[in-house]
């Protein structure tokens, strides 16, 4: 099975931070600017890339992708190699113990690369390797977003060269595996006086497959006790049963407030807990849906002007309900749509004098108001 990695978003960074110390990680940044249309962008991708305004990373076979300014989704696409590529380049990395022992600390042996290269087993990206996209509105080849996160991708490619081996479809699980259906010369000489890694490579047994995802949740057995609540003790071993699947499956899990965590477990486990309106907006869009609900921002202008050429658009010719706008909250008649800086728009009805979440958000507003008038 595929891995996938997630990588905590950088930090901001000096402006004089550097990109690329390795030669691995150049040849990255080189196949990107070559590639790019407009060196201006890529400026502005190197500065927007120390900034910290960029999510989480997440590298996946073919892919890399992160969440820019908590609206834009962001993807850099990677040729996968195909299997008899794959297979090829696994006899390179078997010839040579040294392969093997360099990988695992985290090297990427020029020698290797360029064996890879004569089995024709394109490893490194060349011009044009690297796709971008992103649904912010820049039609640019790639965008600042797209730039930045192939400049912070040098950054972890860097810090494990098995980073790139993932993009290209494969993950350090499968060199191991690979190399254990190989004869690897002089395995047990190379295990003296080396590094205990290498050795391992050489003989570890098969890792076990991750335990599956989708098992429910069983409650323990709990004994009552003096001063132990049993009822509690189960509401949190079943949320931390919930949160591990979570982790498991995006491999990372959201930083909350200790008000957030209260609505999420009366949300999820239906405690009366007295927050009616929270937990129908943590139904709805979770941390997202709950700020929506509770607090109000301004959106830039031109997600707002977009937003309300679908609506108009969607009435196709009939004169659109009238809008009364504040910030980001857009009310028409008994409707309310609250922008979240998540990029979607969520509903709202009205109900004894407050606005009550009514559904799950759209990216497009008028595909709520559509289903409003359905209603």
């Amino acid at each position: 099975m595929n891995a996938v990695r997630g990588f905590a978003a950088f930090l901001p960074q000096r402006a004089g931070a550097r990109f690329a110390t390795t030669w691995w990680g150049r040849a990255w940044i080189k196949a990107l600017e070559d590639t790019s249309l407009d060196q201006g962008l890529l400026r502005k991708g190197r500065a927007y890339a120390k900034t910290g305004l960029l999510g989480p990373i997440t590298v996946s076979p073919g892919r890399i992708a992160a969440v820019a300014d908590s609206e834009y989704d962001t993807v850099v696409r990677v040729e996968q190699l195909t299997d008899d590529e794959w297979e090829r380049f696994w006899d390179q990395v078997a010839a040579k113990s040294g392969h093997i022992a360099a990988l695992l600390d985290r090297d990427m042996p020029h020698e290797l690369v360029e064996a890879a290269e004569d089995a024709a087993v394109p490893l490194l990206p060349a011009v044009g390797d690297l796709e971008p996209e992103c649904s912010c509105p820049d039609w640019g080849h790639p965008c600042q977003h797209a730039a930045a996160l192939c400049y912070q991708a040098s950054w972890l490619l860097d810090a494990d060269p098995f980073v790139l081996l993932l993009m290209r479809g494969r993950g350090e699980r499968q060199l191991i595996e690979a190399l254990q259906r190989r004869d690897v010369p002089d395995t047990a000489e190379a295990a003296r006086g080396v590094a205990a890694a290498q050795a391992f490579a050489a003989g570890v047994p098969p890792l076990p497959e991750p335990p599956p995802c989708d098992v429910p949740f069983s409650p323990p057995a709990l004994e009552p006790g003096a001063g132990v609540d049993v009822a509690a003790l189960r509401v949190l071993a079943a949320s931390a049963a919930s949160r591990a699947r979570e982790l498991l499956v995006r491999g990372r899990l959201p930083e909350l407030t200790e008000y957030q965590d209260r609505v999420r477990l009366a949300a999820d486990h239906d405690l009366d807990l007295g927050l009616e309106t929270a937990v129908a907006a943590w139904r709805q869009g979770g941390a997202d849906g709950l700020e929506v609900l509770e607090s109000a921002w301004t959106p830039p202008r031109r997600e707002l002007a977009r937003a309300r050429t679908l609506l108009e658009a969607d009435w196709e010719g009939e004169r659109p309900p009238a809008i009364e706008a504040w910030r980001n909250r857009w009310t028409l008649g008994s409707l309310q749509l609250r922008y979240g800086r998540d990029g979607r728009w969520y509903p709202f009805v009205e109900r004894d004098g407050h606005w009550w979440p009514a559904g799950p958000p759209e990216r497009d507003p008028s595909a709520l108001t559509h289903h409003a008038q359905e209603a």
